[in-house]
């Protein structure tokens, strides 16, 4: 019955300054109204809502001012690259400066691949590769390039 997520909702303090940065990513607009806008994600698969509201100003928690971005594990070796080329700096994730990610998440039996970056108003964005699905194998939170580099 479930095909994937359609949606999913972040609050803003300014709807066309996130529709700005969010169409510097390659994100479509969908519908315009005067209390939310629309950016594709992946057109007629799914989309993001902006509200313009003062939600905004809750401070910052996982479970409700974060959007994890799918991405090829491919892509994800020049995704810092790409984000840069767009003004869009990556920040510090679970200890992890910058110029140390991608780092891979040991969510066993799963291994991902992710990289941390702000929008506007402080909302909390993610690229996510899946590197590896239901293999037992606990590890430590490493970057990308020593899980790359790594005996198997």
């Amino acid at each position: 019955m479930i095909k994937g997520l359609y949606e999913a909702h972040l609050p803003v303090s300014d709807r066309k300054q996130s529709i700005d940065f969010y169409q510097k990513l390659g994100l479509e607009l969908a519908y315009e109204s005067e209390k939310v806008s629309f950016v594709w994600i992946e057109k007629g698969k799914s989309w993001l809502g902006l509200w313009e509201a003062d939600q905004v100003n809750i401070p910052y928690h996982a479970s409700i001012r974060h959007i994890a971005f799918h991405v090829e594990p491919e892509d994800m070796i020049e995704a810092k690259a790409w984000l840069k080329e767009r003004g869009v700096e990556v920040r510090e994730a679970f200890g992890f400066s910058p110029e140390r990610q991608p780092i891979v998440l040991p969510n066993n039996p799963q291994a991902h691949a992710c990289l941390y970056f702000d929008a506007p108003d402080g909302n909390s964005l993610e690229f996510i590769a899946p590197l590896r699905l239901d293999h037992e194998e606990a590890f430590e939170m490493m970057t990308l390039e020593e899980w790359m580099n790594r005996e198997k």
